[in-house]
């Protein structure tokens, strides 16, 4: 079967919706929670995918040592940027981040002999070894098909596990997240977004507050990114453009500012039409050529996302409180 038939296609659809709400959970902390106006997020995901290929590639790393080096990464990412970055509001700091994530992809295309240049990983690990990237999560992917054979017989496919490991990641980190915001630590972050100097009038240390939220957001950035990588395996900076950190405020309006709970909904909606639409190929969308058509995924996500500024500016899932506030 092929197409919107396949169940190879709505695994793959699930997985994307996974990768980009464990991405969009961070956008949420730092927008819908801190008010902080991170264009650079998705800077996280590219330095924790490439730190994994660089390990394992260069320095014959375990994987999951790779991987938990490259969550380091993003980490610190996440730290040097704040320092000088956080002092900064408003549209300031969104100009600001953009630029520190054009500066990074710019560097890995440059940078060939470290990260293979504009092939990215397969100019890191040749066009012959892109296959046995990930050599040692297949026997992991293939012991979960087999503890669900006897119940998803074919469907059990690798695709399908490595889905069921990242919604496994979403809903933990989804859960998790949801307790912090819920506690006096988020409604401290409330505070800032709506008047950092109220906050820190009222005894709140508003620059650490705000450097948490970037890091945290940053560690989920750098998850999305290594699970992303995993999936993929040859991943290149244009991979990682500005547009994905849009794909996660996106999604972040579609479930409702503030709303930590509804990400991973508004994940699915968005890996739908985004996904999808690879299909349009019935009247009119077949009047078109095939190259234009590609477009149309765009075209479509703007047209709902000016649909539900319109008519609902607080979200699919947001209350009017918050888009008062």
């Amino acid at each position: 079967m092929t197409g919107l038939l396949s169940p190879d296609f709505w695994f793959y659809v699930a997985l994307i919706a996974g990768v980009y709400a464990l991405f969009s959970v961070g956008v949420q902390l730092q927008f819908g929670y801190a008010g902080l106006l991170n264009f650079g997020a998705v800077a996280y995901m590219m330095i924790a995918a490439y730190t994994m290929a660089i390990l394992v590639v260069k320095l014959q790393f375990p994987l999951w040592l790779a991987a938990l080096g490259g969550l380091g990464a993003s980490l610190l990412l996440g730290f040097v940027i704040a320092l000088p970055t956080l002092r900064l509001r408003a549209m300031y700091l969104g100009f600001a981040s953009i630029a520190v994530g054009e500066i990074l992809r710019y560097l890995a295309i440059n940078l060939q002999d470290l990260t293979g240049g504009a092939n990215g990983s397969i100019g890191l690990l040749g066009p012959t070894r892109v296959a046995s990237y990930n050599q040692e999560l297949y026997p992991v992917l293939d012991q979960i098909d087999a503890w669900l054979r006897p119940v998803m017989g074919s469907l059990a496919t690798r695709d399908f596990a490595m889905a069921l490991i990242v919604w496994i990641l979403v809903a933990a980190s989804v859960v998790a997240l949801y307790a912090l915001v819920e506690s006096p630590w988020g409604r401290a972050l409330k505070a800032i977004r709506e008047d950092e100097d109220v906050a820190g009038a009222m005894g709140k240390n508003v620059f650490v507050l705000k450097t948490q939220a970037f890091l945290i957001g940053g560690l989920l950035g750098g998850l999305a990114g290594i699970v992303l990588a995993l999936e993929i395996n040859a991943f290149a900076p244009s991979d990682f453009t500005p547009i994905i950190t849009f794909y996660g405020f996106v999604i972040v309006l579609l479930a409702g500012t503030a709303r930590m709970l509804a990400v991973p909904l508004g994940a699915i909606i968005f890996a739908l039409v985004f996904a999808g639409t690879r299909f349009l190929s019935f009247w009119p969308f077949d009047l078109v050529s095939d190259a234009s058509r590609e477009y149309l995924r765009l075209l479509i996500i703007g047209v709902i996302l000016v649909a539900i500024m319109l008519f609902r500016p607080q979200g699919l899932f947001g209350r009017k409180e918050e888009l008062v506030l």
